[in-house]
């Protein structure tokens, strides 16, 4: 499934947008395989963070003057949150920037697969935990709903992490991709 998706992703073309008055961030979209099911790692901001308090997100965040590109952010942020080295990243491709509507945001998501099981160091300072969402259960139908939410073990993904979400599984299932 893995090598699946680097394919679907190096045969597309990102559309990348750009805005002096949005701040540019980037999101990581972590796979990895555990019991031979591909799952998405997503994490619970804690309720003291600047920004989307309480919230299901990738991992990621505001771009930094020391990074190099957008990618480096989506590593950095990463590892700022969850322990994850840049280095034990393979980077699958890019989806569509996104903006937000809250938080003036341009997010610049990334997929990329992690081994598993991984020693992740969870920095409470943002996170308050990692969710391992099974593909299986995200690709499901009904498992989204009209609000473009989903649901998982009593948590909603919604907002820009759901939309980025959506493309996602669009581009998986080999379905068009809106914009």
């Amino acid at each position: 499934m893995v090598e699946k998706v680097k394919k679907i992703l190096d045969k597309r073309e990102s559309k990348i947008l750009k805005d002096d008055k949005r701040k540019s961030s980037a999101v990581l979209i972590p796979l990895f395989e555990k019991d031979n099911k591909i799952h998405l790692l997503f994490t619970k901001r804690n309720s003291t963070v600047t920004f989307h308090k309480g919230q299901i997100c990738f991992p990621g965040g505001a771009s930094d003057l020391k990074d190099s590109s957008l990618e480096e952010t989506a590593l950095r942020e990463t590892e700022e949150e969850i322990g994850v080295l840049p280095e034990d990243v393979l980077i699958l491709g890019r989806l569509d920037d996104r903006y937000t509507l809250t938080s003036n945001f341009i997010i610049s998501p990334f997929v990329g697969k992690i081994q598993y099981p991984y020693p992740f160091k969870i920095n409470y300072q943002e996170i308050d935990k990692i969710l391992e969402v099974p593909l299986s259960r995200l690709v499901e139908e009904n498992n989204n709903s009209i609000d473009n939410s989903y649901y998982y073990n009593g948590e909603e993904i919604w907002g820009a992490t759901a939309i980025i979400l959506t493309q996602f599984l669009y581009i998986i299932r080999g379905e068009k991709v809106w914009t």
